[in-house]
């Protein structure tokens, strides 16, 4: 089943090689690099432009968020170069580590509890140089673990309920905790990808269909139920019956996606970060750079993304091609995550879908999610680097 998901998309792929000279296509590592790459350019410009007013506002230096910025580029950096040269592939696939991942992941949900509330949410961990989002390396841990899972208990994932019911028991608790923040939009990006894992690990088609139906019972419910999410859901549906309260701030982005039109205002031009719409350099930064570089700006910043999922779904059918299951749904989910957080941020400042707390990978201000996002890239490197000097002997670890 895994096979015939990534076959269709594997022939228009291939690289053109040969005597004639036709060029071959660059390597899913160099895509990925020159992506992420130009990526965090983008990002550093657009979050100089977007917070300068909104730091000058609160008495702070107009580039100070472009230092931080910077400042978490580097430790990102820093942090994706442990997985990358110092943890064996081989370790990290171990049970004993996914355990340990699993349970210090639990550990720090539960300390963010008796943090500081941000915007009425407690998400973050004050490590002193930066407020870390638990949550961030949970979607990571979550990923390693199914992975890891499908392969060790496939039988019991393409056979009945046991492996669904094994796998509820992880991802209920860190729903719990999740919820408890509270932080649904993470919160959905993760069950979202592990149901796609388990769905190219081959598990029934009839558990998607239950489990949707009770997954979808539980979000209705858990919209209905708490008056600020069902104020976005119903502000979403018409995003200017409330402009100055409830739509403040889709309809602000959506003005600045009408003000930008093809080419964009110009850079440094934008009259939405002035205060009109809040935090412009976070969550709602596709929508200022929509109003200063326009069309072609936004254009630019999905196809970028596009090339990023691009090549970790091309480093996961190449270690599915050679039997290392375990590689190839992990760069998968890394993969779907990535898809999951850019079509539901720049929906969201597109006013498609109602507004959520999810970044922009690699171009939204935010430490915990870059530093995440870089480790992310690292182990999709290692994965690339290793999975051809994996000898066939070694693949049922893989």
């Amino acid at each position: 089943m895994a096979l015939s998901f990534f076959s269709r998309s594997s022939q228009k792929s291939q690289p053109a090689s040969g005597a004639d000279g036709v060029l071959s296509l660059p390597s899913a590592r160099a895509i990925l690099l020159s992506s992420v790459g130009c990526m965090m350019v983008l990002s550093l410009l657009m979050v100089a432009s977007a917070s300068i007013p909104f730091a000058l506002s609160r008495g702070m230096s107009e580039l100070y968020f472009f230092e931080h910025q910077l400042l978490y580029m580097g430790i990102g950096l820093i942090a994706a170069a442990i997985p990358y040269y110092f943890v064996p592939l081989k370790t990290l696939y171990q049970t004993e580590t996914q355990f340990i991942l699993l349970g210090v992941t639990g550990a720090l949900l539960i300390a963010t509890l008796f943090g500081t509330p941000i915007n009425g949410s407690k998400r973050w961990l004050n490590l002193g140089v930066i407020n870390f989002q638990v949550a961030e390396l949970a979607k990571l841990v979550v990923i390693v673990f199914v992975a890891d899972f499908v392969v060790r208990r496939s039988f019991e994932v393409r056979n009945g309920w046991d492996g669904f019911l094994r796998i509820s028991l992880v991802i209920g608790l860190l729903t719990f905790l999740l919820l408890l923040q509270p932080d649904f939009g993470s919160l959905v990006v993760i069950v979202g990808t592990v149901f796609a894992i388990f769905y190219i690990a081959g598990a029934p088609y009839k558990q998607f269909v239950a489990l949707g139906a009770v997954v979808g019972v539980l979000g209705v419910l858990a919209v209905t139920m708490v008056q600020y999410r069902l104020t976005r859901v119903l502000s979403f549906l018409d995003p200017f019956d409330d402009i100055q309260d409830t739509d403040y701030q889709l309809a602000r982005s959506l003005i600045a996606f009408g003000r930008g039109q093809f080419t964009g205002v110009g850079y440094g031009e934008s009259v939405q970060k002035l205060s009109h719409l809040p935090e412009a350099h976070t969550d709602f930064l596709l929508a200022i750079t929509g109003e200063e570089l326009g069309f072609v700006g936004v254009t630019m910043i999905l196809i970028l993304e596009a090339l990023i999922i691009g090549s970790a779904m091309r480093i996961s059918y190449n270690a599915l091609k050679r039997r290392q299951m375990r590689m190839s749904y992990t760069a998968f989910g890394i993969g779907i995550i990535f898809i999951a957080q850019t079509i539901i941020n720049a929906a969201m400042n597109m006013g498609a879908m109602p507004t959520k707390g999810l970044t922009m990978p690699f171009f939204s201000y935010g430490g915990s999610s870059m530093l995440i996002s870089l480790v992310m890239v690292a182990l999709l490197l290692k994965i690339y680097k290793e999975s051809p000097e994996i000898e066939k002997s070694q693949c049922r670890y893989f």
